[in-house]
């Protein structure tokens, strides 16, 4: 998806106030499944950038960037689920989302849409084994024929996780 396109997606929701956030949700997929992020999480969607890699991480965490003066951290989410990665490519797209104010990247295959899923239309997730992927299923979100994976973004880092992070990038989230 062309950076032109992407803006459009998250622009027909600025004039939103947060009200009307509520139930809506920024589609992407990895390999042939598509989840939905809450847009308001999404501080902006961009193309990939050149990532800095930082020793001594989980693989997942693929290294920072330099967003217009701030230092983000970048985690491949298809690494973060366990799926076989493959190369970069022009339609693979980074998420910039705000978790109480700390900045994270998402790098997702491509950003398909931004779709309002009603409460009534979601499920919860049910308890599918103890596999760690379960704990960042939110629910499922019913559109049409299709069946969205809704993401818990608060959960795609274990505290321990989030403590290496401010570890070795105590900074991350200032300018650079």
């Amino acid at each position: 998806m062309a950076e032109n396109e992407i803006d459009l997606l998250l622009e027909e929701d600025e004039t939103d106030d947060e009200d009307t956030l509520e139930n809506k949700f920024l589609v992407f997929s990895l390999a042939d499944r598509e989840y939905g992020l809450e847009i308001k999480y999404i501080i902006e969607i961009i193309g990939m950038q050149p990532i800095t890699e930082v020793p001594d991480m989980p693989a997942f965490i693929k290294g920072v960037t330099n967003l217009r003066g701030k230092v983000v951290p970048l985690i491949d989410v298809r690494l973060r689920f366990h799926m076989e990665s493959i190369p970069y490519t022009e339609k693979t797209c980074v998420i910039i989302l705000n978790i109480e104010g700390e900045s994270l990247g998402l790098i997702v295959d491509t950003v398909r849409e931004v779709v309002s899923i009603p409460s009534e239309n979601t499920e919860p997730a049910p308890k599918m084994g103890d596999g760690e992927a379960n704990r960042f299923i939110a629910s499922f979100g019913k559109v049409e024929n299709s069946v969205k994976i809704l993401l818990d973004v608060r959960k795609l880092l274990r505290d321990d996780e989030l403590e290496v992070l401010h570890e070795k990038l105590p900074e991350s989230g200032t300018p650079a």
